[in-house]
């Protein structure tokens, strides 16, 4: 069974749930508040070597964009 994550719209929550494929687009009940929440995109982190072996990030280094450390754009101007 797939893990899948959601985000509370109410309290900002975010957790995952395992559930089976045929569960994969209902709403879940946030364990904090128990508002209805829907399922966000997962992200993940890719990594590839280089020509001297070493590991290299290939995507989902955890920045939303190149300009900034932040992990949301929500915070960025």
């Amino acid at each position: 069974m797939p893990i899948y994550e959601y985000c509370c719209p109410k309290c900002s929550n975010k957790f995952e749930m395992l559930r089976t494929l045929s569960q994969a687009n209902d709403n879940a009940s946030c364990p904090k508040c128990h508002s209805t929440s829907r399922r966000i995109f997962s992200r993940f982190a890719s990594f590839a070597k280089d020509s001297s072996g070493a590991s290299v990030p290939v995507a989902g280094t955890g920045s939303s964009c190149s300009g900034c450390s932040s992990s949301s754009c929500s915070s960025c101007h």
